[in-house]
């Protein structure tokens, strides 16, 4: 029986885990939201691992609001990257295998190919560098972790692109999305079960590796994919605080 500790558990890939975990009868999962566990608190982090005897930690908590990290740079890098060195220091203190979510947001677009864990990550803007940050930290640690970079993660947990659309119609407001970004929309529904398959069978590799969706779309093709394309209108493109790469995917 292995002990998995997931950090970050009340976010949408938190829950998505915790709905999954239930089909594996080999692990035994302890889920931490951020109000159990502030992984910026190193204090807090070693007394959790002190009283949990763990033998896996999926970090899943994470500064992700793109726009607002322009602002909040310092915020930024504390949660995804010095709290994420730390909590690499401290899972190998503990012997702990560390699975650590990264985005595609490391990598700027300018490839017209599928990017692969051994290309050459150029952040954009703060949120990616970072995310970018952490990934860093944790080469340095050795190779007791393994870093999943996905792409556009989206579920019926928590606040997300498909929630909020959801909510928007259900509100009876008019939707409208951008066609400006190409990238491979990730159910996190199908990423925790790659996790959890992952760490059950011991295969889930070490160091980078991608895990994405298999179709290249933009988030009005998501979105009318996901909602009557009625509902749904593209909205002309408008300046956002942080640049984002206009065509990612993962392979």
């Amino acid at each position: 029986m292995k002990r998995v500790l997931v950090t970050g558990a009340g976010g949408q890939l938190g829950q998505a885990l915790q709905a999954a975990s239930k089909e594996y009868n080999g692990l035994e999962c302890v889920f931490l939201s951020k109000d159990d566990l502030d992984i910026t608190d190193a204090k807090a982090v070693e007394a959790v691992f002190t009283k949990h005897r763990v033998d896996v930690c999926i970090n899943t908590a994470a500064y992700t609001q793109v726009d607002k990290a322009e602002e909040e740079k310092d915020k930024a890098f504390a949660l995804n990257a010095t709290a994420v060195q730390h909590l690499g220091e401290v899972c190998l203190t503990h012997n702990v295998w560390l699975v650590h979510l990264s985005t595609d947001y490391v990598f700027d677009g300018a490839l017209d190919r599928p990017y692969t864990p051994a290309d050459t990550p150029n952040p954009l803007n703060v949120y990616g560098a970072s995310k970018l940050a952490g990934e860093q930290a944790l080469q340095k640690l050795g190779d007791a972790y393994s870093i999943v970079r996905t792409s556009w993660l989206h579920s019926t947990f928590g606040l997300n692109f498909y929630t909020k659309i959801q909510a928007q119609l259900k509100g009876g407001k008019s939707v409208s999305v951008t066609a400006g970004q190409w990238g491979c929309p990730t159910r996190a529904e199908d990423l925790a079960k790659h996790l959890l398959n992952g760490i059950s069978q011991e295969d889930l590799p070490k160091g980078i590796s991608h895990f994405c969706g298999s179709e290249v779309m933009t988030w009005l093709d998501l979105a009318q994919k996901r909602f009557p394309k009625e509902t749904i209108a593209e909205r002309p493109a408008s300046p956002q605080t942080a640049t984002r790469p206009k065509r990612v995917v993962l392979g």
